[in-house]
């Protein structure tokens, strides 16, 4: 299985063996336990649901999901995640995954959500230029036209305008391992990669590497 759930410690840099500065994003990845193991016979799809083991657990776990933990007999965890797997891939409850599936240079695709801007608008949400300054100008970081007067009289759907701004699910490509510390579960990523500290992201084989 190559899959594994992590959290975001933060940026620094290290030197390469050329004497390169790298800039590399350090993410805790794992150690994580194997919770629940889906087939195609019983769910329709092969799948493995991994969580990450933390130092302090959840305060509080509903009676349905601490039945889920004890069928696995494994100690309740915060996140959960799911990675597809092959239909012969022996991974079952209780097993553990740790960051020492991925090598240097490996490449990966990092899943998390970015940081939340709250309510921004347009030149700091869509990069807009704004208006002139000068000459009694009222609409320096004004978005400018947003649709037509007589016909259709409509803003038409997708027109980039003020709103919530991050927050979303997002998906960096490609980025290189740079390097993986087996001790501490630790992996270098090359390049930033979404989410704020201590949030969590999740690490899988790049597609198009």
């Amino acid at each position: 299985m190559k899959g594994i759930l992590g959290k975001k410690v933060g940026m620094t840099q290290i030197f390469a063996e050329d004497g390169q500065v790298v800039p590399v994003t350090v993410v805790k990845a794992g150690p994580c336990l194997v919770v629940q193991r889906k087939t195609s016979d019983t769910d329709g799809y092969d799948a493995v649901q991994l969580g990450l083991v933390e130092e302090a657990g959840p305060k509080k776990v509903t009676k349905a999901m601490r039945g889920h933990f004890d069928k696995a007999a494994v100690s309740p965890m915060r996140e959960l995640v799911e990675f597809q797997v092959e239909g012969d891939d022996p991974a079952q409850p209780g097993d553990q995954v740790k960051a020492s599936i991925f090598e240097e240079n490996d490449y990966v695709d990092v899943v998390g959500t970015s940081k939340g801007k709250g309510f921004q608008g347009v030149i700091k949400r869509h990069g807009f230029g704004g208006g002139r300054a000068t000459h009694g100008s009222m609409f320096k970081r004004a978005p400018g036209s947003i649709g037509q007067s007589a016909y259709p009289s409509r803003v038409f759907p997708g027109v980039r305008l003020p709103g919530r701004m991050g927050g979303k699910r997002i998906t960096v490509k490609n980025l290189q391992i740079v390097k993986v510390d087996d001790e501490e579960n630790l992996i270098y990523l090359r390049g930033a990669v979404p989410g704020a500290r201590n949030s969590y992201v999740t690490l899988k084989p790049a597609k198009r590497g």
